[in-house]
């Protein structure tokens, strides 16, 4: 049987041809929406400004998107002389983005709409792969989920991806996981599995993503984003721009040298920064100390088994006083630290964001970082530089790949040579994917 989840609806060409005109309004259209999706609610006289167009042409695409169903009245905003102004958004599920976060043993699944907001999230026991292996699953699981949410299959226009490892910008392909097997890149394997724009990044770039339009780093020109998870990764926001580096490589700050002669590390490099100071390295030193026969409440926690311990576990013992966990978190707090202190002289940032599931410890792990910090940098840079945990809880980088697929999809319709658009055409509620 024929499967109709993978395409959406696709209009027909006929129609597609339209004079300069008519494409000029389109792409004007098109940057409002855009600029919205990025400001939030906005006035005539800010988008006005902001699209660099005159009041009565920028009344006129307004009216039009209006009546199209993209955009709705939202209030009045703050005057300052005057009438208050009517602000004008994006209406809320106008179109939605399947995303995905790959973790290194479990991935989230979420359906965003244009407003960021989740419509339904879900956590599979879906490991990332060195193959595709994983890859149908997540198809099914995104569609069965998008099913649940009786949303209707053709409003969701964009699919993304976040995941660890090495992602290239300029070939579509994560050179860690998920190879192809031959010369179709990752990302065209996956538009041409989903049917859709596909957009694919980095993990703690998705994470730096989310901080930049939502989080701490939102109107801050320099960040860092230290994502502690498994392993140990870096968002660079400089010049209020995420720094993607030549290819997409920039931030592996987990595999930088840090212990001379060092434990091996899975890259194949001694020594790396993520051999002592990285989830995986944290939950390493813990079985290590249990199997050794330490005196811990984490015996307890992992029922005899140091196998199940992970750093929620450890963390969980920490905030019951368990000085073994705490020694072992400080310890890591240490390292990472020292490793964030480099960070500090090359980038001078306003603000060091920490996230990822080591966060959750808190001050546990936040103060050891604080003082290493303090320890090798020089004071008067360092006091520039405020150590904060991010605000955004464990759904970063979803939000993070969302608005990548969002703002990926803007430019593409952008980009085209006509004026069809499916960002400006919201399609109807329906019974959801087949």
């Amino acid at each position: 049987m024929q499967d109709t989840r993978t395409t959406p609806d696709k209009k027909s060409d006929a129609g597609r041809a339209i004079n300069a005109a008519d494409r000029k309004k389109q792409l004007q259209k098109l940057r409002l929406a855009q600029f919205i999706f990025r400001n939030g609610p906005a006035a005539l006289s800010e988008l006005t400004l902001a699209l660099n167009i005159s009041m009565p042409t920028c009344q006129v695409l307004i009216n039009e998107l209006l009546a199209e169903g993209l955009l709705e009245r939202k209030g009045k905003g703050t005057s300052i002389g005057g009438r208050r102004p009517e602000l004008f958004a994006l209406i809320d599920g106008s179109f939605y983005v399947m995303c995905f976060n790959l973790e290194l043993f479990v991935t989230q699944i979420a359906v965003i709409d244009n407003n960021g907001t989740v419509s339904a999230i879900e956590l599979a026991d879906v490991a990332i792969s060195k193959d595709l292996s994983a890859i149908e699953q997540l198809y099914d699981l995104g569609f069965e989920l998008l099913r649940k949410t009786g949303i209707d299959n053709k409003k969701v226009l964009g699919v993304g991806f976040s995941m660890p490892g090495l992602i290239n910008w300029q070939t579509g392909n994560n050179q860690t996981y998920l190879a192809t097997g031959n010369e179709l890149s990752l990302q065209s394997y996956l538009e041409g599995r989903f049917g859709r724009p596909v957009f694919i990044q980095n993990d703690v770039k998705c994470s730096a993503t989310a901080e930049l339009n939502y989080g701490l780093a939102r109107g801050v020109n320099d960040a860092l984003v230290v994502l502690m998870d498994w392993g140990i990764g870096l968002g660079i926001v400089m010049d209020g721009k995420m720094r993607k580096g030549s290819h997409g490589f920039s931030g592996e700050i987990g595999h930088i040298p840090f212990a001379e002669n060092g434990t091996l590390c899975y890259c194949g490099k001694r020594g790396c920064l993520e051999t002592v100071a990285s989830g995986i390295a944290l939950t390493k030193f813990a079985r290590q100390g249990i199997e050794a026969g330490q005196d811990s409440l984490l015996n307890e926690l992992c029922d005899g088994d140091p196998e199940k311990i992970q750093p929620a576990l450890i963390i969980q013992a920490a905030n019951n006083g368990d000085q073994f966990a705490i020694n072992l978190l400080s310890d890591i707090g240490h390292n990472l630290g020292k490793g964030i202190a480099t960070l500090i002289q090359l980038f001078n940032p306003a603000v060091i964001i920490l996230g990822g599931k080591m966060a959750d410890a808190q001050h546990y792990i936040t103060i050891p970082i604080t003082q290493a910090i303090h320890t090798y940098s020089m004071t008067q840079i360092s006091q520039t530089s405020s150590v904060m945990l991010s605000n955004l809880g464990p759904n970063a980088a979803i939000l993070g790949i969302m608005n990548i697929v969002v703002e990926g999809l803007f430019e593409k319709e952008m980009a085209m040579g006509s004026v069809y658009a499916s960002l400006l055409q919201p399609v109807g509620d329906g019974a959801g994917a087949k």
